[in-house]
Protein backbone atom coordinates (compact mmCIF):
# COMPACT_ATOMS: atom_id res chain seq x y z
CA UNK A 1 0.00 0.00 0.00
CA UNK A 2 2.81 2.43 0.93
CA UNK A 3 4.51 1.86 -2.43
CA UNK A 4 1.25 2.61 -4.21
CA UNK A 5 0.82 5.83 -2.24
CA UNK A 6 4.42 6.88 -2.93
CA UNK A 7 4.08 6.22 -6.65
CA UNK A 8 0.85 8.23 -6.80
CA UNK A 9 2.63 11.06 -4.98
CA UNK A 10 5.47 10.96 -7.49
CA UNK A 11 3.07 10.91 -10.44
CA UNK A 12 1.08 13.87 -9.08
CA UNK A 13 4.31 15.80 -8.55
CA UNK A 14 5.50 15.08 -12.09
CA UNK A 15 2.16 16.02 -13.61
CA UNK A 16 2.12 19.27 -11.66
CA UNK A 17 5.61 20.20 -12.87
CA UNK A 18 5.03 19.40 -16.53
CA UNK A 19 1.53 20.89 -16.63
CA UNK A 20 2.94 24.22 -15.47
CA UNK A 21 5.77 23.99 -18.02
CA UNK A 22 3.14 23.34 -20.70
CA UNK A 23 1.31 26.57 -19.79
CA UNK A 24 4.49 28.53 -20.44
CA UNK A 25 6.49 26.62 -23.06
CA UNK A 26 3.75 25.61 -25.53
CA UNK A 27 6.03 22.97 -27.07
CA UNK A 28 4.87 20.48 -29.69
CA UNK A 29 5.87 17.36 -27.75
CA UNK A 30 4.58 15.27 -24.84
CA UNK A 31 6.09 13.78 -21.71
CA UNK A 32 5.41 10.06 -21.24
CA UNK A 33 5.59 9.10 -17.59
CA UNK A 34 6.52 5.70 -16.18
CA UNK A 35 2.86 4.66 -15.80
CA UNK A 36 2.25 5.16 -19.54
CA UNK A 37 0.34 8.44 -19.20
CA UNK A 38 1.10 11.40 -21.46
CA UNK A 39 1.34 15.08 -20.57
CA UNK A 40 1.19 17.42 -23.57
CA UNK A 41 3.61 20.35 -23.32
CA UNK A 42 1.55 22.51 -25.66
CA UNK A 43 -1.81 22.93 -27.36
CA UNK A 44 -0.69 21.08 -30.50
CA UNK A 45 1.47 18.41 -28.88
CA UNK A 46 1.10 14.88 -30.23
CA UNK A 47 1.87 11.66 -28.37
CA UNK A 48 3.96 10.52 -31.34
CA UNK A 49 6.63 13.02 -30.24
CA UNK A 50 7.43 12.37 -26.62
CA UNK A 51 10.16 12.22 -23.99
CA UNK A 52 9.77 8.95 -22.08
CA UNK A 53 10.86 8.91 -18.41
CA UNK A 54 11.59 5.47 -16.98
CA UNK A 55 10.74 6.15 -13.32
CA UNK A 56 10.43 8.74 -10.54
CA UNK A 57 14.03 8.16 -9.48
CA UNK A 58 15.17 9.33 -12.94
CA UNK A 59 13.21 12.56 -12.70
CA UNK A 60 14.41 13.04 -9.12
CA UNK A 61 18.04 12.59 -10.21
CA UNK A 62 17.64 15.22 -12.93
CA UNK A 63 15.89 17.67 -10.60
CA UNK A 64 18.62 17.33 -7.98
CA UNK A 65 21.30 18.03 -10.59
CA UNK A 66 19.73 19.62 -13.69
CA UNK A 67 22.89 19.77 -15.82
CA UNK A 68 23.30 18.90 -19.49
CA UNK A 69 25.77 16.14 -18.61
CA UNK A 70 23.32 14.56 -16.16
CA UNK A 71 20.51 14.59 -18.74
CA UNK A 72 22.80 13.06 -21.37
CA UNK A 73 23.93 10.41 -18.90
CA UNK A 74 20.29 9.51 -18.28
CA UNK A 75 19.76 9.25 -22.03
CA UNK A 76 22.89 7.15 -22.55
CA UNK A 77 21.76 4.81 -19.74
CA UNK A 78 18.31 4.40 -21.34
CA UNK A 79 16.51 6.09 -18.41
CA UNK A 80 15.02 8.71 -20.70
CA UNK A 81 14.26 8.31 -24.37
CA UNK A 82 13.14 10.46 -27.29
CA UNK A 83 10.29 8.93 -29.28
CA UNK A 84 9.13 9.93 -32.75
CA UNK A 85 11.47 10.10 -35.76
CA UNK A 86 15.23 10.29 -35.41
CA UNK A 87 17.01 12.52 -32.90
CA UNK A 88 17.48 15.31 -35.47
CA UNK A 89 13.73 15.32 -36.22
CA UNK A 90 12.90 15.19 -32.52
CA UNK A 91 15.13 18.12 -31.64
CA UNK A 92 13.63 20.22 -34.43
CA UNK A 93 10.17 19.38 -33.11
CA UNK A 94 11.27 20.22 -29.56
CA UNK A 95 12.53 23.63 -30.66
CA UNK A 96 9.38 24.47 -32.60
CA UNK A 97 6.80 26.66 -30.84
CA UNK A 98 3.04 26.54 -30.67
CA UNK A 99 0.96 29.59 -31.61
CA UNK A 100 0.98 30.93 -28.04
CA UNK A 101 4.76 31.36 -27.96
CA UNK A 102 5.66 32.12 -31.58
CA UNK A 103 8.59 34.52 -31.54
CA UNK A 104 9.18 34.12 -27.80
CA UNK A 105 12.76 33.33 -26.80
CA UNK A 106 13.79 30.46 -24.51
CA UNK A 107 15.01 32.96 -21.90
CA UNK A 108 11.65 34.72 -21.90
CA UNK A 109 9.89 31.38 -21.39
CA UNK A 110 12.18 30.52 -18.46
CA UNK A 111 11.41 33.86 -16.82
CA UNK A 112 7.66 33.16 -17.00
CA UNK A 113 7.97 29.93 -15.01
CA UNK A 114 6.88 30.17 -11.36
CA UNK A 115 10.01 28.90 -9.65
CA UNK A 116 8.43 28.67 -6.19
CA UNK A 117 5.50 26.60 -7.48
CA UNK A 118 7.83 24.25 -9.36
CA UNK A 119 9.99 23.76 -6.26
CA UNK A 120 6.98 22.86 -4.13
CA UNK A 121 5.80 20.37 -6.75
CA UNK A 122 9.29 18.87 -7.00
CA UNK A 123 9.76 18.19 -3.26
CA UNK A 124 8.45 14.56 -3.30
CA UNK A 125 10.66 13.72 -6.30
CA UNK A 126 13.73 15.21 -4.65
CA UNK A 127 13.45 12.44 -2.06
CA UNK A 128 13.05 9.64 -4.59
CA UNK A 129 15.86 7.09 -4.52
CA UNK A 130 18.99 7.88 -6.48
CA UNK A 131 19.69 6.10 -9.75
CA UNK A 132 23.21 5.00 -10.61
CA UNK A 133 24.19 6.39 -14.02
CA UNK A 134 27.90 5.70 -14.02
CA UNK A 135 28.82 5.16 -17.65
CA UNK A 136 31.34 2.54 -18.72
CA UNK A 137 32.64 4.55 -21.64
CA UNK A 138 34.50 7.61 -20.39
CA UNK A 139 38.05 8.86 -20.49
CA UNK A 140 39.84 8.11 -17.24
CA UNK A 141 42.45 10.79 -16.84
CA UNK A 142 42.98 14.50 -17.47
CA UNK A 143 40.45 14.88 -20.27
CA UNK A 144 41.10 18.62 -20.60
CA UNK A 145 44.89 18.22 -20.90
CA UNK A 146 45.62 21.00 -18.40
CA UNK A 147 49.33 20.18 -18.18
CA UNK A 148 50.74 20.73 -21.65
CA UNK A 149 53.93 18.81 -20.91
CA UNK A 150 51.98 15.80 -19.66
CA UNK A 151 49.33 15.66 -22.42
CA UNK A 152 48.91 12.06 -23.54
CA UNK A 153 48.11 12.73 -27.19
CA UNK A 154 48.14 9.06 -28.17
CA UNK A 155 45.59 8.13 -25.48
CA UNK A 156 43.38 11.07 -26.48
CA UNK A 157 43.40 10.06 -30.15
CA UNK A 158 42.98 6.33 -29.59
CA UNK A 159 40.06 6.84 -27.18
CA UNK A 160 38.11 8.52 -29.96
CA UNK A 161 39.31 6.91 -33.17
CA UNK A 162 40.00 3.33 -32.13
CA UNK A 163 36.39 2.35 -31.37
CA UNK A 164 36.45 0.20 -34.50
CA UNK A 165 36.77 0.87 -38.21
CA UNK A 166 33.49 -1.01 -38.68
CA UNK A 167 31.69 1.49 -36.43
CA UNK A 168 32.86 4.50 -38.44
CA UNK A 169 32.02 2.68 -41.64
CA UNK A 170 28.36 2.70 -40.56
CA UNK A 171 28.02 6.45 -41.13
CA UNK A 172 31.01 7.69 -43.13
CA UNK A 173 31.35 7.68 -46.92
CA UNK A 174 33.35 4.98 -48.76
CA UNK A 175 36.53 7.10 -48.51
CA UNK A 176 36.11 7.18 -44.70
CA UNK A 177 36.24 10.98 -44.60
CA UNK A 178 35.68 12.01 -40.99
CA UNK A 179 35.69 15.74 -41.68
CA UNK A 180 33.40 18.32 -43.25
CA UNK A 181 32.07 17.62 -46.73
CA UNK A 182 31.76 20.36 -49.37
CA UNK A 183 28.34 20.71 -50.99
CA UNK A 184 28.17 22.53 -54.29
CA UNK A 185 24.41 21.95 -53.98
CA UNK A 186 22.50 21.28 -50.74
CA UNK A 187 20.78 18.41 -52.52
CA UNK A 188 24.02 16.47 -53.01
CA UNK A 189 24.58 13.27 -51.07
CA UNK A 190 27.40 12.70 -48.61
CA UNK A 191 29.52 10.68 -51.04
CA UNK A 192 29.59 13.48 -53.62
CA UNK A 193 30.23 16.16 -50.98
CA UNK A 194 33.27 14.28 -49.69
CA UNK A 195 34.66 13.86 -53.20
CA UNK A 196 34.14 17.60 -53.69
CA UNK A 197 36.07 18.24 -50.47
CA UNK A 198 39.02 16.07 -51.48
CA UNK A 199 39.30 17.84 -54.82
CA UNK A 200 38.92 21.29 -53.24
CA UNK A 201 41.78 20.60 -50.81
CA UNK A 202 44.03 19.42 -53.64
CA UNK A 203 43.19 22.47 -55.77
CA UNK A 204 43.69 24.90 -52.89
CA UNK A 205 47.15 23.40 -52.34
CA UNK A 206 47.87 23.66 -56.07
CA UNK A 207 49.13 20.07 -56.03
CA UNK A 208 51.41 19.25 -58.96
CA UNK A 209 52.91 15.93 -60.16
CA UNK A 210 55.93 15.08 -58.05
CA UNK A 211 55.02 17.34 -55.12
CA UNK A 212 56.10 15.97 -51.75
CA UNK A 213 52.78 16.05 -49.91
CA UNK A 214 52.41 15.55 -46.14
CA UNK A 215 49.03 14.88 -44.50
CA UNK A 216 49.26 15.34 -40.71
CA UNK A 217 46.57 13.36 -38.90
CA UNK A 218 45.88 11.44 -42.11
CA UNK A 219 42.94 9.42 -40.79
CA UNK A 220 42.09 6.40 -42.89
CA UNK A 221 44.23 7.63 -45.81
CA UNK A 222 41.47 8.88 -48.10
CA UNK A 223 43.01 12.26 -48.93
CA UNK A 224 46.46 10.80 -49.57
CA UNK A 225 45.11 8.13 -51.92
CA UNK A 226 42.99 10.70 -53.77
CA UNK A 227 45.91 13.11 -54.14
CA UNK A 228 48.31 10.43 -55.37
CA UNK A 229 45.85 8.90 -57.84
CA UNK A 230 44.52 12.16 -59.28
CA UNK A 231 47.36 14.67 -58.81
CA UNK A 232 50.40 12.35 -59.05
CA UNK A 233 52.07 13.55 -55.86
CA UNK A 234 54.35 11.61 -53.50
CA UNK A 235 52.38 11.23 -50.27
CA UNK A 236 53.27 10.71 -46.63
CA UNK A 237 50.88 10.55 -43.69
CA UNK A 238 51.06 10.25 -39.91
CA UNK A 239 48.41 9.26 -37.37
CA UNK A 240 48.34 8.21 -33.72
CA UNK A 241 45.40 5.87 -34.24
CA UNK A 242 46.43 2.23 -34.62
CA UNK A 243 43.20 1.26 -36.35
CA UNK A 244 43.41 4.14 -38.83
CA UNK A 245 47.05 3.30 -39.55
CA UNK A 246 46.28 -0.36 -40.24
CA UNK A 247 43.27 0.47 -42.42
CA UNK A 248 45.27 3.01 -44.47
CA UNK A 249 48.11 0.55 -45.04
CA UNK A 250 45.68 -2.10 -46.27
CA UNK A 251 43.98 0.40 -48.59
CA UNK A 252 47.28 1.61 -50.04
CA UNK A 253 48.29 -1.98 -50.76
CA UNK A 254 44.90 -2.79 -52.27
CA UNK A 255 45.19 0.21 -54.63
CA UNK A 256 48.79 -0.61 -55.53
CA UNK A 257 50.13 2.72 -54.26
CA UNK A 258 52.90 1.43 -51.98
CA UNK A 259 55.62 3.06 -54.10
CA UNK A 260 53.98 6.52 -53.81
CA UNK A 261 52.50 6.64 -50.28
CA UNK A 262 53.98 5.94 -46.87
CA UNK A 263 52.06 5.94 -43.58
CA UNK A 264 53.49 6.07 -40.07
CA UNK A 265 52.03 5.56 -36.61
CA UNK A 266 53.90 8.57 -35.32
CA UNK A 267 53.58 11.88 -33.49
CA UNK A 268 53.88 14.84 -35.87
CA UNK A 269 56.48 16.37 -33.52
CA UNK A 270 58.91 13.59 -34.45
CA UNK A 271 58.74 14.29 -38.19
CA UNK A 272 61.78 15.35 -40.22
CA UNK A 273 62.37 16.10 -43.87
CA UNK A 274 61.09 18.73 -46.28
CA UNK A 275 57.74 18.90 -48.10
CA UNK A 276 56.21 21.05 -50.81
CA UNK A 277 52.63 20.96 -49.51
CA UNK A 278 51.12 20.10 -46.09
CA UNK A 279 47.51 19.48 -45.13
CA UNK A 280 46.15 19.42 -41.59
CA UNK A 281 42.51 18.31 -41.78
CA UNK A 282 40.63 18.16 -38.48
CA UNK A 283 43.94 17.88 -36.63
CA UNK A 284 44.68 21.11 -34.80
CA UNK A 285 41.54 20.79 -32.64
CA UNK A 286 43.40 17.99 -30.83
CA UNK A 287 46.65 19.73 -29.92
CA UNK A 288 45.55 22.41 -27.43
CA UNK A 289 45.63 26.19 -27.95
CA UNK A 290 48.73 26.55 -25.74
CA UNK A 291 50.61 24.35 -28.24
CA UNK A 292 49.77 26.36 -31.37
CA UNK A 293 53.13 28.13 -31.58
CA UNK A 294 55.08 24.87 -31.43
CA UNK A 295 52.61 23.23 -33.84
CA UNK A 296 52.80 25.88 -36.57
CA UNK A 297 56.53 26.29 -36.03
CA UNK A 298 56.89 22.56 -36.67
CA UNK A 299 54.90 22.84 -39.91
CA UNK A 300 57.09 25.78 -40.90
CA UNK A 301 60.23 23.71 -40.33
CA UNK A 302 58.90 20.88 -42.52
CA UNK A 303 57.98 23.09 -45.47
CA UNK A 304 60.19 24.41 -48.24
CA UNK A 305 60.20 28.17 -48.73
CA UNK A 306 57.01 29.22 -50.58
CA UNK A 307 55.51 25.82 -49.83
CA UNK A 308 51.83 25.76 -48.89
CA UNK A 309 49.80 24.59 -45.92
CA UNK A 310 46.05 24.09 -45.64
CA UNK A 311 44.69 24.11 -42.10
CA UNK A 312 41.11 22.81 -41.89
CA UNK A 313 39.60 22.97 -38.42
CA UNK A 314 36.62 23.63 -36.17
CA UNK A 315 36.51 26.87 -34.19
CA UNK A 316 34.25 28.68 -31.75
CA UNK A 317 32.98 32.24 -31.73
CA UNK A 318 35.28 34.78 -30.10
CA UNK A 319 34.16 36.26 -26.75
CA UNK A 320 34.58 39.70 -25.21
CA UNK A 321 37.18 38.43 -22.75
CA UNK A 322 39.81 35.69 -22.67
CA UNK A 323 38.41 34.47 -19.36
CA UNK A 324 34.93 34.01 -20.80
CA UNK A 325 36.32 32.26 -23.87
CA UNK A 326 38.39 29.86 -21.73
CA UNK A 327 35.41 28.75 -19.63
CA UNK A 328 34.61 25.05 -20.02
CA UNK A 329 30.94 24.95 -21.05
CA UNK A 330 28.56 22.13 -20.14
CA UNK A 331 28.56 20.89 -23.73
CA UNK A 332 32.34 20.85 -23.92
CA UNK A 333 32.52 19.10 -20.53
CA UNK A 334 30.46 16.21 -21.94
CA UNK A 335 32.52 16.00 -25.15
CA UNK A 336 35.84 15.98 -23.28
CA UNK A 337 34.79 13.22 -20.91
CA UNK A 338 32.91 10.92 -23.28
CA UNK A 339 33.83 11.74 -26.90
CA UNK A 340 36.93 13.86 -27.59
CA UNK A 341 39.33 14.06 -24.61
CA UNK A 342 42.06 16.66 -24.94
CA UNK A 343 40.27 18.65 -27.65
CA UNK A 344 40.14 22.45 -27.59
CA UNK A 345 38.61 24.90 -30.05
CA UNK A 346 40.09 28.31 -30.83
CA UNK A 347 38.50 31.32 -32.51
CA UNK A 348 39.69 32.01 -36.04
CA UNK A 349 41.21 35.41 -35.27
CA UNK A 350 43.63 33.98 -32.72
CA UNK A 351 44.52 31.05 -35.00
CA UNK A 352 45.39 33.39 -37.88
CA UNK A 353 47.57 35.52 -35.63
CA UNK A 354 49.49 32.42 -34.54
CA UNK A 355 49.94 31.26 -38.14
CA UNK A 356 51.34 34.65 -39.15
CA UNK A 357 53.53 34.90 -36.05
CA UNK A 358 55.16 31.61 -37.04
CA UNK A 359 56.30 33.03 -40.39
CA UNK A 360 53.45 32.12 -42.74
CA UNK A 361 51.62 34.44 -45.11
CA UNK A 362 47.85 33.87 -44.99
CA UNK A 363 46.14 33.96 -48.39
CA UNK A 364 42.65 32.49 -48.05
CA UNK A 365 40.22 31.86 -45.21
CA UNK A 366 36.94 30.16 -46.16
CA UNK A 367 34.05 29.41 -43.81
CA UNK A 368 32.33 26.02 -44.19
CA UNK A 369 29.95 26.19 -41.20
CA UNK A 370 26.75 25.25 -43.03
CA UNK A 371 28.57 22.47 -44.87
CA UNK A 372 29.47 20.84 -41.55
CA UNK A 373 25.93 21.29 -40.22
CA UNK A 374 24.72 19.20 -43.15
CA UNK A 375 27.60 16.71 -42.98
CA UNK A 376 27.01 15.91 -39.29
CA UNK A 377 23.25 15.74 -39.86
CA UNK A 378 23.77 13.10 -42.55
CA UNK A 379 26.22 11.21 -40.31
CA UNK A 380 23.71 11.18 -37.46
CA UNK A 381 20.92 9.87 -39.64
CA UNK A 382 23.11 7.22 -41.24
CA UNK A 383 24.23 6.00 -37.81
CA UNK A 384 20.64 5.85 -36.57
CA UNK A 385 19.69 3.87 -39.68
CA UNK A 386 22.34 1.33 -38.63
CA UNK A 387 21.35 1.30 -34.96
CA UNK A 388 21.32 -2.48 -34.45
CA UNK A 389 24.74 -2.99 -36.01
CA UNK A 390 26.19 -0.03 -34.10
CA UNK A 391 24.95 -1.43 -30.78
CA UNK A 392 26.41 -4.81 -31.69
CA UNK A 393 29.80 -3.16 -32.30
CA UNK A 394 30.09 -0.63 -29.44
CA UNK A 395 27.14 -1.24 -27.10
CA UNK A 396 23.93 0.74 -26.59
CA UNK A 397 25.44 3.23 -24.13
CA UNK A 398 28.17 4.33 -26.50
CA UNK A 399 25.79 4.32 -29.48
CA UNK A 400 23.42 6.67 -27.64
CA UNK A 401 26.26 9.02 -26.70
CA UNK A 402 27.39 9.23 -30.31
CA UNK A 403 23.89 9.91 -31.59
CA UNK A 404 23.47 12.69 -29.03
CA UNK A 405 26.93 14.04 -29.92
CA UNK A 406 26.37 14.11 -33.68
CA UNK A 407 22.90 15.64 -33.37
CA UNK A 408 24.11 18.28 -30.92
CA UNK A 409 27.11 19.20 -33.06
CA UNK A 410 24.92 19.48 -36.16
CA UNK A 411 22.66 22.02 -34.46
CA UNK A 412 25.66 23.88 -33.01
CA UNK A 413 26.98 24.38 -36.56
CA UNK A 414 23.53 25.22 -37.84
CA UNK A 415 22.97 27.87 -35.17
CA UNK A 416 26.50 29.27 -35.33
CA UNK A 417 28.05 28.50 -31.95
CA UNK A 418 30.51 26.25 -33.82
CA UNK A 419 32.38 27.37 -36.94
CA UNK A 420 34.83 25.74 -39.32
CA UNK A 421 37.42 27.33 -41.60
CA UNK A 422 39.91 26.32 -44.25
CA UNK A 423 43.01 28.51 -44.14
CA UNK A 424 45.63 28.51 -46.91
CA UNK A 425 49.07 29.98 -46.20
CA UNK A 426 52.56 29.90 -47.65
CA UNK A 427 55.95 29.80 -45.96
CA UNK A 428 57.38 33.30 -46.29
CA UNK A 429 61.02 32.60 -45.54
CA UNK A 430 62.49 35.32 -47.78
CA UNK A 431 61.18 38.58 -49.17
CA UNK A 432 59.47 38.59 -52.52
CA UNK A 433 56.39 37.21 -54.34
CA UNK A 434 54.37 34.41 -52.74
CA UNK A 435 54.18 32.44 -56.04
CA UNK A 436 50.41 32.05 -55.51
CA UNK A 437 48.18 32.23 -58.63
CA UNK A 438 46.90 35.77 -59.35
CA UNK A 439 43.24 34.67 -59.02
CA UNK A 440 41.28 31.78 -57.47
CA UNK A 441 39.86 30.63 -60.82
CA UNK A 442 41.66 27.30 -60.44
CA UNK A 443 39.47 26.41 -57.42
CA UNK A 444 36.26 26.28 -59.45
CA UNK A 445 37.31 24.98 -62.84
Amino acid sequence: MSNHISDRKYLNAAKGIFSHIAETADANICIRLWDGSYIPLGDNAKEQWSIAIKGPEVLGTILRRPTLENILRQYASGNIDFCGGDLIDFYEMLRSRGSRTKGVSSNQIKKRLKKGYLLRQAIPLLFAKKVDTKLDHQFCGDDIGRSQSARDEKSFIQFHYDLSNEFYDLFLDPEMQYSCGYFTSWQQDLEQAQQNKLDMICRKLCLQPGDRFLDIGCGWGGLLCHAVKNYKVIGHGVTLSQKQHDFALEKIGRLGLEDRITIELRDYRELTGEYDKISSIGMYEHIGIANYSSYFNKLYSLLRDRGMILNHGITRRAKHSKRKFARVTLGRRFILKYIFPGSELDHIGHTLSKIEACGFEVHDVEAWREHYARTTRLWCRRLEANKDKAIELVGEERYRMWIAYLAGVSFAFQDGSLRIFQTVATKHGQKGPSTMPPTREHLYR
